[in-house]
């Protein structure tokens, strides 16, 4: 699965864009380096009943912002995205291409 459909996915299970768990996140003082992922797991988990997989491609967002490794893009592998930059904006609002 891709980072992206990770996302999307999210926003399906939670009702909230990315960007908006991202800014709770930042509310709730997670994007200070002092605190691990499990923290934030452990509230993903608590809060809205996001698993490990989905998870982390929201702590990767929250820590390290919307921009992936380039090795992920065009590639067949697990994560392989269309671009290196992930929409945060909701699933409804990406441009079309």
């Amino acid at each position: 699965m891709s980072f992206q459909a990770y996302l999307d996915a999210i926003e399906d299970k939670t009702g909230l864009t990315p960007r908006q768990l991202v800014e709770i996140a930042e509310t709730k003082g997670f994007k200070d380096p002092a605190v691990k992922a499990g923290t934030i797991l452990e509230w993903l988990k608590s809060d809205y009943d996001l698993g490990r997989g989905h998870g982390m491609a929201l702590v990767h967002v929250i820590k390290k912002g919307p921009k992936i490794d380039t090795k992920h893009v065009g590639s067949d592998g697990t994560h392989r995205d269309e671009s290196d930059m992930l929409w945060l904006d909701g699933k409804d609002s990406k441009p079309t291409h």
